[in-house]
């Protein structure tokens, strides 16, 4: 039989043919990429020809044609929609990958070609864009140990190779121990207090775990789950055993624990940072950032930190005046936080959520693209699937070019990683010809039953739009280089196009033209608009709190270099008290579990980028504002121009500037957060 990821696929958009593809064939397809693309490099970096631009960057960037395809499908499918046959596979092949990659960094014959190049980059006639590409190959080399000398070599490609396999089983981990957990509920009583709308949710998952008792309704650890259920459940020993068991995901007993994985995976990124000259490993993660140090981001978390700590702190008395309860827990807070709200501003979830359709509110993303960027999305259906929920849409630009395909995976299944995310299938690029992108969106959404439209929350809204903002990231990309290319960005920028993407959902005239209720029809009464405008920054210094002590917690963790008597538990317990943790509010991530930091290295020492971002889209929205219209031509044009479509072009503080024209101000982003 032939293997179809072997195979030039015939397929609407180029699509991989997800029902011809069986989980045996990416063993026979690795084994082969690998092989093509190491025999590749080899004859790039053995070639007797004087290195030029052309015949080494240049054909690296268009190697791995096919290593890249099957990683790509993969790596999505491991992702987005697993099995145990994956699982089993990437177990195997993650530190095969990983060799792969180190082999191809500490190639000593390939960096000298490459170090040529960066010496002479200014004087041989290229483009800015190609300049910037020298610059990033070089560090990228550098920052994967190209320098180094011997067995430092050796020990640094083991050590890599090992990395990737514990990342693998964090991850598995992580999910083993969402997808068993159920809190099955069958009787009134365990009921009290669910709207009808996280009902429907809970007995559509019910069927879908193939729960058949009369009256079953499951809650599951996805986040568009418990926190509905959080928030509205009367039965507060329920809360707690949800709460719980979010919190020890990957603290477990047995088989599923992550303690030891962290531990290892800790030792193995410090002796890294060490062996490439760096005291710890914050100063190395950080090192090729925008904030540039750990000292740099936490000026800026504490900066925060202060004001929403007071905030959250009175919003807790607020809770246990209203509630009566001495001893307010963590799994009180989402319940009496929506009384409280009612209280004060007349509103509740359950009134706005038949408002906030998932469809209704695609129309509204695209919409927004559409009067900012000029691009069109027409749904197609005649496209391969990997899941039957999949929906596909064709985007082309004013003048109906073909622009790229966008996928939207929305809902939960247990065999899909928790979170929301973009990843590609196939990315952008300019080089023998122009190829475009193929992108796709997964959040964690609650499906509507059968028949009915699936409604989301605020935060689920504002989550939809921040993950179409990385999507519009990747496909309106205008770069020549795959390595600069979509979101090729510094970790510290690459969440600035999607967070100032949220931005436009919480406008007036959006809401207005794209909220309608799911029952009547009838769009969302004026009054109900305003009492929403009036709430945006209610429980911010929750929410504040919540993420900016994770981030904290990250920084010290990845800032520690005695690593013997390390317990995690204590390690919360103790960073924590430090910077005086509200009461009865968790960490929006605690460490067994918390996969930006422990499923790869890109979040590791760097979980403050969404805060630094907020900086820069809180004063970049500003634009608009200030000139007096949602999709002003000139900020909306240089938006397109400087960020979504410049890529890793240059410099993002230079990106930036010639957006915004200044560097950007902290201002914006406390009163944006009632925090000012």
């Amino acid at each position: 039989m032939t293997n179809p990821l072997l195979e030039k696929w015939n397929t609407p958009f180029e699509m991989p043919p997800f029902e011809q593809i069986k989980s045996a064939h990416f063993s026979e397809a690795f084994e082969l990429a690998l092989q093509r693309n190491q025999v590749e490099i080899d004859q790039i970096a053995n070639q007797t020809a004087q290195a030029t631009f052309e015949n080494t960057l240049l054909a690296l960037e268009g190697s791995g044609e096919l290593l890249n395809q099957t990683a790509s499908v993969f790596f999505n499918l491991s992702s987005s929609h697993t099995s145990p046959e994956i699982q089993e596979i990437e177990r195997v092949m993650a530190p095969k990958l990983a060799a792969h990659s180190a082999a191809l960094f500490l190639n000593g014959p390939l960096f000298q070609r490459i170090e040529k190049i960066h010496a002479e980059r200014n004087n041989i006639g290229l483009d800015a864009e190609s300049i910037r590409l020298v610059e990033r190959y070089h560090l990228d080399f550098v920052r994967a140990g190209a320098k180094l000398k011997d067995q430092d070599r050796v020990l640094f490609a083991k050590n890599t190779e090992r990395l990737a396999s514990l990342f693998t089983s964090f991850s598995q981990n992580v999910l083993a121990d969402e997808a068993s957990f159920s809190l099955v509920l069958t009787h009134e009583e365990e009921l009290k207090g669910l709207p009808e709308f996280v009902r429907s949710a809970a007995q559509k998952m019910a069927k879908d775990r193939g729960i058949t008792e009369p009256n079953a309704h499951v809650i599951t650890l996805s986040r568009s789950s418990l926190t509905p259920f959080m928030t509205f459940s009367e039965r507060r020993d329920l809360r707690q055993k949800l709460w719980t068991a979010w919190c020890q995901r990957g603290e477990n007993e047995g088989a599923h624990n992550n303690d030891n994985i962290m531990r290892e995976i800790l030792a193995l990124r410090l002796a890294q940072a060490k062996l490439l000259g760096y005291k710890d490993f914050s100063e190395y993660a950080l090192a090729d950032t925008m904030a540039g140090s750990a000292k740099a981001a936490r000026e800026l978390l504490m900066r925060v930190w202060e004001p929403a700590r007071l905030k959250a702190l009175q919003e807790r008395e607020d809770l246990k005046k209203l509630s009566g309860l001495s001893d307010l827990q963590a799994w009180d807070w989402h319940f009496w936080t929506e009384r409280v709200r009612k209280e004060k501003f007349d509103l509740n979830e359950a009134e706005i959520k038949p408002y906030l359709q998932l469809n209704k509110l695609m129309e509204a993303m695209f919409y927004v693209a559409h009067k900012l960027f000029h691009v069109n999305f027409k749904e197609v259906t005649n496209i391969s699937k990997y899941h039957e929920t999949v929906t596909g849409w064709e985007v082309t630009d004013a003048h109906g070019k073909h622009v790229g395909l966008f996928l939207s995976d929305n809902f939960a299944r247990s065999s899909k990683r928790s979170g929301a995310w973009m990843s590609t299938y196939r990315d952008p690029m300019h080089l023998k010809q122009s190829i475009r992108p193929i992108v796709v969106n997964n959040n964690n959404f609650s499906q509507g039953a059968e028949g009915k439209p699936t409604l989301l929350s605020l935060d689920d809204a504002r989550t939809l739009f921040h993950e179409f903002g990385h999507g519009l990231h990747g496909l309106l990309s205008q770069v020549k280089y795959p390595r600069l290319s979509g979101t090729s960005v510094l970790r510290d920028f690459v969440e600035f196009p999607s967070q100032v993407y949220e931005n436009w959902l919480m406008q007036p005239q959006i809401l207005k033209q794209f909220t309608t209720h799911a029952e009547t029809g009838e769009p969302m009464p004026d009054a109900l608009l305003k009492r929403i405008l009036d709430a945006q920054t209610f429980n911010q210094g929750f929410s504040t709190v919540e993420y900016v002590s994770s981030a904290l917690v990250d920084l010290a963790l990845h800032e520690t270099t005695d690593l013997s008597q390390l317990n995690f538990k204590q390690f919360e317990a103790d960073t924590l008290k430090t910077i005086q943790m509200p009461p009865a509010i968790g960490m929006r991530h605690r460490l067994p579990h918390f996969s930006h930091l422990f499923s790869s290295n890109s979040y590791a020492s760097a979980y403050y980028v969404y805060m630094w971002a907020e900086v820069l889209d809180a004063d970049g929205f500003d634009a608009f504002l200030e000139a007096g219209d949602l999709f002003a031509a000139e900020p909306a044009n240089k938006l397109y121009e400087h960020i979504y479509s410049a890529g890793n072009r240059q410099d993002p503080m230079q990106a930036y500037v010639a957006f915004r024209g200044r560097e950007p101000t902290v201002t914006p982003l406390l009163t944006k957060r009632g925090l000012a």
